[in-house]
């Protein structure tokens, strides 16, 4: 039986690590460019004098994850679910991986746009979070803004409660199996970008990048992968207001086999904290999934 870590910055490595150590199958999943820690400057962490290079310490780490035993699949999840006393967990290429036991380390940071009209909009049309709140937009139109798999995967969810989904991305990353299933569920692909919300009181539109404007109800600003907190739901945990999970100090979540580690258990917000963590939820789920 096998561990699936969801996240590769410093709390999903170091928990590859020490669960692969433990000699059980890992599977590490996430891109290191979208941690925290890709290309940002370290000089507060033990043992690194001076400052460090954030993007080489993650290098450094996933080759010793690899070299321990890890996989690592370079891409982002999309989809988390329990069936039976396994998790199957869902990649944006399509593939599936059943695990017994889960890491959750992948943060829960949302990206902003920083564009005029995002804050002031803010919960008033504004969301950054398909999955919670699609239901309010039933029949509406809306615009998902993003590059990346949780854009694709928000704009085909969209098309099953909006009636018109407007899928913004000047330069889509998502896999191509991603972008045509929102292309093929009704979503309408617009090659640009934004640069303004609209709205007296609630979102009324957005201006786009090549001049034009858009007659919209509700924007979705999803810019990288789900986060941890999203996966969390799709198995049951629910995330606090401030979309961090609550742990035990063995880093355990409320559902069996599921641990957390790093920025999405809360302040603070330091790789010594992310690493201590994911050594702690490496070895525990390690033990889970030996029936320890």
């Amino acid at each position: 039986m096998s561990v699936v870590i969801i996240g590769a910055g410093p709390a999903g490595i170091q928990a590859a690590i020490h669960a692969a150590r433990a000699k059980v199958q890992v599977t590490m999943i996430g891109r290191t460019a979208d941690s925290a820690m890709y290309g940002a400057h370290i000089e507060n962490y033990f043992g690194v004098p001076g400052k460090a290079d954030g993007t080489e310490i993650l290098k450094v780490g996933l080759t010793q994850a690899l070299r321990s035993g890890a996989v690592h699949m370079d891409e982002n999840v999309t989809a988390m679910e329990r069936s039976g006393d396994e998790f199957a967990i869902s990649t944006e290429s399509g593939l599936t991986v059943n695990a017994k036991a889960v890491i959750l380390a992948s943060g829960v940071s949302r990206r902003k746009l920083n564009v005029p009209g995002e804050k002031e909009l803010f919960g008033k049309g504004v969301s950054y979070c398909a999955v919670c709140d699609c239901n309010f937009y039933k029949g509406r139109r809306v615009a998902i803004i993003g590059d990346e798999s949780e854009a694709a995967a928000a704009a085909e969810l969209m098309t099953g409660y909006a009636a018109a989904v407007f899928w913004i991305t000047a330069a889509p990353k998502a896999s191509g199996r991603m972008i045509s299933n929102a292309e093929s569920a009704g979503a309408k692909i617009i090659g640009e970008s934004l640069v303004e919300i609209k709205g007296d009181g609630k979102v009324s539109g957005i201006r786009l990048s090549g001049g034009s404007y858009l007659d919209v109800d509700g924007v979705f600003i999803e810019l990288g992968a789900r986060s941890s907190s999203d996966l969390a739901m799709d198995v049951g945990i629910i995330p606090d207001a401030d979309g961090t999970v609550r742990t035990d100090d063995g880093c355990r979540t409320s559902v069996d086999g599921v641990f957390a580690c790093g920025d999405m258990t809360g302040r603070p917000w330091q790789i010594a904290k992310a690493v201590g963590q994911g050594a702690v939820a490496g070895l525990n789920a390690a033990a889970y999934v030996r029936g320890e």
